[in-house]
């Protein structure tokens, strides 16, 4: 245990403590360590305003708030110039981060909720170059999920899927290049036209259906809206996905009041401003990071698993497949549930 030895400094000059085998340690409120603790002020306002830093042309406020959470990462990189400079203006000044950071991700921290799901969906983009479609097809069917919604189906490979789903998943349906399997019957199944302006009209990456659950009939939602580009012409290119998610906010805000299920690789993460006119209409997932882009090295979950009048208590990531992105799953409750 260290021991405070020696004399103070002058008051509000610095502090000194002396440690076994070791010469004191100063810490000055002088000067020094302006600049990390400049950028310590201005992480934290990131943080807490990203909201506040304009979309202009370029994006740069959605592209900041796809890489939110990693924004923690300057914490320890501004915490040891300060401790190296011994400054405690800089010290002090990283905490602001640190509370910010652990305002907004912190709860992703804490054990989840484990109670067994009413029902556990599935969410995976395959890949339309998955070299192993009936591997991917079989590590999906081995989660026991009740729902399992697919995107970048292309007609070669979606036999093996089929093939593969079918003992357990008797109930399957497919718009385009998105599909829905499901343990539980489904009906009422049509296309979403989510196609943005200026897309040719063979563009289908959306459906709806009605699954027949035990705990009640679920409007359930696939959905592939358009990538995005981040280059040095364009910045962060999201025009054409901005417009797919406006088109998808609107059928959801179409749909009668009951539960209902959104599965998709949206191109967005929950915080990136893009996808509000979806988000805003459906409740907040489950409290988890579960990055599931792009595969090699997860940076953000970009699939999702979103519900209206029912929660999503947990997120995960899964094994990778022969994709580019991982499988998400996530366990759903239904109000009044125990």
């Amino acid at each position: 245990m260290p021991s405070r030895s020696g004399e103070q400094g002058r008051v509000g000059e610095r502090w000194s403590w002396g440690w076994p085998g070791q010469g004191p340690w100063r810490w000055s409120w002088r000067g020094r360590g302006r600049v990390p603790a400049g950028l310590a002020v201005l992480v934290a306002c990131l943080l807490v305003f990203h909201g506040a830093v304009p979309d202009v042309p370029g994006r740069p406020g959605s592209l900041l708030e796809t890489f939110l959470p990693w924004l923690g990462l300057a914490v320890p990189v501004l915490a040891a110039p300060a401790l190296l400079r011994r400054s405690a203006v800089a010290g002090c000044a990283v905490l602001l981060p640190a509370a910010a950071w652990l305002g907004l991700f912190g709860g992703f921290l804490l054990p989840g909720d484990d109670r067994a799901p009413d029902l556990l969906a599935v969410q995976h983009n395959v890949s339309d170059e998955n070299p192993d479609p009936a591997g991917t097809a079989r590590a999906l069917a081995g989660t026991g999920a009740d729902l399992i919604a697919l995107e970048e189906l292309t007609p070669t490979a979606l036999p093996a899927y089929a093939a593969v789903l079918a003992p357990r998943y008797p109930h399957h349906a497919v718009e385009g290049t998105v599909g829905l399997w499901s343990k539980h019957p489904l009906a009422q199944v049509r296309p979403v036209d989510i196609r943005p302006s200026g897309v040719g009209e063979g563009w289908n990456r959306g459906l709806r259906a009605t699954a027949r659950t035990p705990h009640g009939e679920v409007a359930v939602y696939v959905a592939h809206l358009p990538s995005v580009r981040l280059g040095p012409a364009h910045g962060f290119g999201s025009v054409r996905r901005d417009e797919s998610a406006r088109l998808l906010g609107a059928a959801i805000a179409a749909e009668p009041a009951g539960p209902l299920i959104l599965l998709g690789d949206l191109n967005a993460t929950v915080d990136d401003r893009g996808l509000d006119p979806v988000a805003s209409r459906l409740d907040p997932p489950g409290p988890d990071f579960a990055f599931s882009w792009p595969a090699s090295l997860p940076l953000a979950r970009i699939d999702q698993v979103m519900t209206r009048s029912a929660s999503v208590t947990r997120v995960r990531s899964l094994p990778a497949t022969g994709s580019d992105h991982l499988p998400v799953a996530a366990r759903i409750r239904w109000p009044g549930s125990r």
